[in-house]
């Protein structure tokens, strides 16, 4: 079992430090019981993440010995270095045969821990991920322009943004450029050239690699997350100058995404931005992952904005508190709120009631809604 990444002897490692495994073993644990993360850290044992609960794996908790002992495991010698500069790192890992993952090394009351979340070797479709298929792929096919994925963190971003970017990849002889942080799925070259590149590793920062990108000849530009001004700027520009440009926000629903893009900008460019965004948006797709009521898993329920004209007037004129009206009367269009989405999978038998209700922004409606059969 090779790890991607050799394993180097931390310079301090402590003599006492005695496991009956090691990370490859808790990293192979965490594939075979369909776990979506593997935390690290001091006081419990290594913790699953299983179908959204925390799982304690059946050994003793651990100690600060331990979690160093099994993290600086997996690192190179320049990671840990940065780690110690820097008291944070992401990275992706990979062991033959087994799985990929995103990790995260982090400090907790000085103490070192980690997150590691599992990346499926296979890039999933858009059925599996129970995606609307017929406006995922129009989507994909647009010449230019920005979509967006957003959501909280661990609820599939990553994930829709491989499904997009791997239909692209299948169907149309064109360059795709990937900014990620850190790479997650792996994009061989398949109609499409892809080039993958890793904050740190390749270049210094999403707004560094965005500020080259449009001289690398690129038609399709994913940038793992809009975390800045500068970043955020630079896709606006590759939207509007003909590119397609796919990346995600941390955000709860399609109105906050409008808000937060323009809200980060000084209030004399809010206008222009508005402008800029309202010329060039193509979708936002708002996802969250619930816990199933079909024994395993999580299910998919999603807030979708399409920019059709009458959403463009209302970014371009700052209207953004009426797009919530615009979703709920232009389902016929393919756009839907996150309330009807929950409804649907109430109805379907998928969640429970006290789910939706839970992550619904008007619980009662949406009650109404299931009792009346969807009518």
């Amino acid at each position: 079992m090779a790890l991607h990444h050799p394993p180097q002897h931390h310079a301090e490692e402590k003599t006492d430090v005695k496991l009956p495994y090691t990370m490859a073993d808790l990293l192979k644990a965490s594939v075979e019981q369909k776990a979506s993360d593997l935390h690290i850290a001091v006081g419990r044992p290594p913790v699953l993440r299983i179908h959204g609960n925390l799982v304690d794996m059946d050994y003793p908790p651990l100690k600060p010995t331990h979690t160093e002992h099994l993290i600086y495991s997996v690192l190179t010698d320049l990671q840990k270095q940065f780690f110690e500069e820097n008291m944070e790192l992401d990275f992706s890992l990979s062991i033959a045969n087994i799985s990929r993952y995103r990790v995260n090394v982090h400090y907790q009351r000085g103490t070192v821990a980690a997150a590691f979340r599992t990346i499926p070797t296979v890039i999933p479709t858009f059925e599996a991920l129970h995606l609307p298929r017929r406006i995922m792929e129009y989507i994909a096919r647009r010449p230019n322009g920005l979509a967006l994925v957003t959501g909280p963190t661990g609820h599939g971003k990553s994930t829709t943004l491989a499904a997009i970017v791997d239909l692209i990849n299948r169907e149309k002889d064109c360059h795709i450029i990937c900014a990620e942080d850190p790479i997650e799925y792996l994009h061989p070259h398949k109609k499409a050239l892809v080039e993958q590149r890793e904050v740190n590793e390749d270049t210094k920062s999403f707004s560094t690699a965005l500020k080259f990108v449009l001289r690398q000849d690129p038609d399709v530009i994913m940038v793992g997350e809009m975390r800045d001004l500068d970043t955020i700027t630079a896709a606006l520009t590759a939207a509007e100058t003909g590119h397609l440009v796919f990346s995600t926000l941390h955000t709860n629903d399609v109105m906050q995404t409008v808000d937060r893009i323009i809200d980060v900008f000084p209030p004399y460019q809010q206008q222009q931005v508005r402008v800029q965004l309202a010329a060039t948006i193509e979708a936002v797709f708002c996802q969250r992952l619930l816990p199933s009521i079909l024994g395993s898993g999580r299910e998919l329920a999603i807030e979708i904005l399409l920019g059709t004209d009458a959403v463009r007037s209302l970014i371009r004129e700052g209207k953004t508190e009426q797009l919530q009206t615009m979703l709920e009367t232009s389902s016929k269009q393919g756009m839907q709120t996150m309330d009807r989405s929950l409804s649907d999978l109430v109805l379907r038998k998928r969640i429970s009631m006290e789910t939706a209700r839970r992550n619904a922004k008007k619980p009662q409606e949406v009650e109404r809604f299931v009792m009346s059969g969807g009518k």
